[in-house]
């Protein structure tokens, strides 16, 4: 690694990129013509239960919770591992390739929303719910772009380097870590004296932080609980409990996940007793 010097012109090495070589490329556009499935709800989500598809699942079962009862979705499984984010009909509703992504059949003509942060804010504004005080808009949305703009540093800095690169490399490593206790940081100072991101109400800024945050404190990303000594983070560590406690963030990380417990595995949803019925260790008994 101390030998390699960068060339005039960089060209792309299909065989570089460790775990994720084969779903990495320098260019966009649809490899293949697949069209996705459409379901009997106004909502359809296209995704995969990683932290920032997790979002979306949460935000649905929130508002289902909430008693909005048109927010009823159907969540299709989008294997990204397997290249299906290239496919002609998913690129069409994103065109940058990555989960989730959301078609809105609620009104006259569909209408496609795509990046995660988009996504809850269209959700929240076209049901009125998260978004906290009116007087606090401007802090929930500051804390939404904080987590938009830093989990970049966290899951493709710190994450793939700890976790997928194909070797360890201890600057990459000491680099991103160093920025992950930081922001680390950042959130157990804000909430010293919140309960929640912007105060007492819970929005869609705490939505989206959690699943990148909350999991980390938890001890569910990366195996990197002890490296990072997470428990230390107190403020961040009983934020990130309570809001796991709620049933709904827990019937949210189940849609569309794909590994571990099989208990929690819910790799379609349609209907709310999908969650009682079609979990992978029901279908697999």
């Amino acid at each position: 690694m101390t030998d390699y010097k960068p060339p005039r012109v960089w060209t792309w090495d299909q065989e570089n990129g460790g775990q994720f070589a084969s779903t990495n490329r320098p260019i966009a556009g649809a490899t293949h013509d697949k069209e996705l499935p459409v379901g009997k709800h106004p909502f359809q989500l296209y995704s995969l239960a990683t932290p920032n598809g997790q979002k979306i699942g949460i935000m649905f079962e929130e508002l289902l919770a909430a008693g909005h009862a048109d927010a009823e979705y159907d969540a299709w499984l989008i294997r990204i591992g397997d290249g299906d984010q290239f496919g002609s009909g998913f690129v069409d509703i994103n065109p940058n390739s990555k989960i989730p992504a959301l078609v809105d059949r609620s009104g006259p003509e569909p209408v496609r929303v795509f990046e995660s942060g988009a996504i809850l804010m269209h959700l929240a504004e076209k049901f009125g719910a998260f978004l906290g005080k009116p007087e606090d808009r401007p802090e929930m949305l500051s804390w939404l772009m904080w987590q938009m703009g830093s989990a970049p540093y966290l899951g493709g800095g710190f994450g793939h380097f700890y976790a997928y690169a194909p070797e360890p490399m201890e600057y990459p490593i000491n680099r991103f870590a160093m920025e992950t206790k930081r922001q680390l940081d950042v959130l157990d100072r804000n909430l010293a004296e919140r309960r929640y991101m912007t105060g007492d109400d819970y929005t869609i800024a705490d939505i989206a932080i959690w699943p990148w945050y909350g999991n980390l404190a938890l001890g569910r990303a990366y195996d990197a609980g002890e490296f990072l000594d997470v428990k230390s983070y107190e403020n961040v560590q009983r934020w990130a409990q309570e809001i796991d406690a709620r049933p709904q963030v827990k019937r949210g990380r189940m849609v569309n996940k794909v590994n571990g417990d099989p208990s929690e595995q819910l790799h379609e949803r349609h209907d709310a007793s999908d969650f009682e019925t079609r979990t992978q260790d029901r279908l697999s008994a």
